[in-house]
């Protein structure tokens, strides 16, 4: 790794490329000067004292005193971790806060439009990682239509899903897919309902009660998800009609 390529990564991490290249050349001249920093990095020797005091305050470079000439000693590279793991720490204290915000606007909800087996596929992503432990998790939809879009993505999925301690339930078109579903509903994890013989899908609704997605399983692929209380609850209401009536 060249050294523009160590500059980008510790720039990534959160230095400037100043305090990139600064810590670069006093780990590199050990214990030295501004005046051999500024020559080695072609920085002015005011801005490298500039920077030094940004890198001090981050722990990252510390002095030595030399009779009365002060020197600069870069600490040990792992000090990098400590200050990443510094910035996770508190942006897990800012989280809740963030959420609380987010939690804030659940009444007016919103409407995201997503195109692309990529796009859909981040959102049953979202599903299985926003649902919590004994929450209802409820699916109509045309399994011989789905599977084909991504079936290594969806039988992987699937089997995460399962592992979950949800409430589980599918409404599936009677096809060959959806009669495999209903064989192995155990091994899912799932109760699984046959819809009427005379449905015909080209959609899945999924929900949970924080977010639905209405997927289109023909080209071009979309979804729209929905995020709005009031809305899911009635989708939801829709859905024991139809699980009791089936």
């Amino acid at each position: 790794m060249n050294k523009n390529q160590t500059i980008e990564i510790l720039k990534d991490i959160g230095l400037t490329e100043n305090e990139a290249r600064v810590y670069l050349a006093c780990l590199g001249l050990g214990s030295t000067t501004a005046l051999s920093i500024a020559r080695t990095t072609e920085i002015k020797r005011p801005t490298v004292y500039t920077v030094l005091e940004s890198l001090q305050a981050r722990g990252l470079v510390s002095t030595e005193l030399h009779g009365f000439k002060k020197k600069f000693v870069a600490e040990r590279p792992e000090k990098l971790e400590e200050v990443l793991e510094l910035k996770k720490n508190k942006f897990k204290t800012l989280l809740p806060q963030l959420q609380a915000m987010q939690n804030a606007q659940d009444d007016g909800g919103f409407i995201r439009y997503f195109e692309g087996m990529e796009g859909i596929k981040s959102v049953y992503e979202s599903m299985i990682r926003d649902i919590k432990p004994h929450e209802d998790y409820s699916v109509i939809g045309n399994m011989d239509k789905l599977l084909p879009l991504d079936q290594k993505f969806f039988e992987d999925f699937f089997s995460r899903r399962a592992k979950l301690n949800i409430n589980l339930r599918i409404l599936v078109q009677h096809n060959e897919a959806g009669d495999w579903f209903k064989k192995f509903e155990k091994n899912i994890n799932a109760k699984v309902k046959y819809l009427p013989e005379t449905t015909k899908l080209n959609t899945n609704l999924v929900m949970i009660p924080r977010r639905m997605l209405i997927h289109e399983l023909t080209e071009p692929i979309k979804g729209i998800v929905i995020e709005n209380k009031r809305t899911i609850d009635m989708q939801r209401e829709l859905f024991e009609i139809m699980w009791n009536s089936v």
